[in-house]
């Protein structure tokens, strides 16, 4: 009697953890899918915001170029010319970052370097524990009462 019970007791806790399991594999793949939808959204917004700004400075350059030319032709001064240079860097790199490719390749510059440069994104004193998260909770902690 007492082994058919034990024999039961053992084929239930072996579902239970199979079912423990598995909801915890459902969890984190709710968690992952979660994160990255939370991250391409925010790279969205980012872009967006690129663009957005892009329209205002690409305004802003034009409108100074016109001027800054009629004024450099009108006086007869080269020199108004020189703001336009570092101003069209701007312009292009905005450009780029809206609706060009260096999203692309900064991503495989970033890929580069976790392959090859892994070293460089080492965190200082190593991972982050439990154990030094609660050494340096307790030392913080006002409450906290040693037994």
């Amino acid at each position: 009697m007492g082994f058919l019970f034990s024999k039961h007791m053992n084929e239930n806790m072996k579902q239970q953890q199979e079912f423990m399991l598995m909801n915890a594999r459902l969890q984190m793949e709710r968690q992952l899918t979660m994160q990255n939808e939370m991250r391409e959204r925010q790279m969205a917004m980012q872009i967006a915001g690129t663009r957005e700004f892009l329209k205002y400075f690409g305004t802003f350059f034009g409108i100074a170029t016109i001027c800054l030319t009629t004024g450099a032709i009108k006086k007869k001064k080269p020199a108004l010319f020189l703001p336009i240079v570092p101003l069209s860097f701007v312009l292009a790199y905005q450009y780029d970052k809206g609706y060009g490719t260096l999203l692309q390749r900064m991503k495989a510059e970033a890929e580069n370097i976790l392959d090859t440069e892994n070293s460089k994104l080492q965190l200082p004193r190593g991972m982050i524990t439990f154990e030094t998260v609660e050494k340096s909770r307790k030392a913080q902690s006002k409450f906290f009462v040693e037994k």
